[in-house]
């Protein structure tokens, strides 16, 4: 099956472009762990591991179904707060941030913040077939993006940067920049009017159902449903309704192109 009229495409990041699992997060936690740990004199890392396992499942709990991106330097705050002695709310229930904030300064919350990012892109592999289909596509004259739910923007641009993937692409859309998540139609508006294609020509391609598909439909695009590739992650995900339909579905994203029909 080949699409017709297809002339931007756009790409989850979070595994969809790059496999993000629990060992893989895991991991990049340790390592930020390690550099923090040092930098600010901490004595326990392996408790800043599990504080920062329990702070992203909160705020996943409490921004997720407010359709708002978790925030990474609110979680560090809180994280550091933890370490320092502050009392811990319940599970079910919000911090004070502003008391929260009295226990770090803000160059010991950016460290945090950087520290993690660097870690992401030290600690995670760009699948070579990923930067392969970017520049395959955009060779071919696709406008190619990024379009993700992610807690850092910067993350991600540093991450095509150091992939080579960053010369074939037309933008990054992350929700953390945008100030939404998808599936709200807010972030497809905002990255259809900066990819200046409308929204029938636009392919979005995501490997979670309710985000990926269910927000680029309602938003009048196409939607390739990217199959069994949310692995055992920690991130947000759905299950599979039948209130919308893919308009393609994949088992490897490397497929992608040969159903696409090159843009006039």
């Amino acid at each position: 099956m080949r699409l017709p009229g297809v002339r931007a495409v756009t790409l989850d990041f979070g595994n969809t472009l790059v496999p993000v699992d629990r060992a893989a997060l895991r991991a990049v936690v340790a390592s930020t762990a390690a550099d923090v740990s040092r930098a600010l004199e901490i004595a326990d890392p392996a408790t800043f591991l599990t504080t920062w396992a329990e702070e992203r499942d909160r705020q996943f709990r409490e921004e997720v179904p407010r359709f708002r991106e978790v925030d990474l330097p609110q979680r560090s705050v809180r994280v550091l707060a933890r370490l320092r002695g502050a009392p811990v709310p319940p599970a079910m229930v919000s911090w004070d941030d502003a008391e929260a904030a009295r226990w770090s300064t803000p160059d010991e919350v950016a460290l945090v913040v950087d520290a993690y990012s660097a870690a992401f892109v030290a600690v995670i592999p760009a699948p070579s077939a990923s930067g392969e289909l970017i520049h395959d596509l955009a060779g071919r004259g696709f406008r190619v993006a990024i379009l993700s739910n992610w807690p850092l923007a910067a993350t991600i641009d540093r991450f095509a940067d150091a992939a080579g993937w960053a010369p074939a692409l037309a933008g990054i859309f992350v929700s953390q920049r945008i100030g939404t998540i998808k599936p709200h139609p807010a972030i497809f508006r905002h990255a259809e009017a900066r990819l200046g294609v409308e929204p029938s020509a636009i392919l979005h391609v995501g490997d979670d159902w309710l985000a990926d598909v269910g927000g680029a439909k309602a938003a009048g695009w196409l939607a390739a449903y990217l199959l069994g590739h949310q692995l055992d992650t920690p991130l947000p995900t759905s299950t599979r309704s039948d209130d919308v339909s893919a308009d393609l579905e994949l088992t490897s994203l490397a497929d992608l192109g040969r159903h696409l029909r090159d843009p006039r």
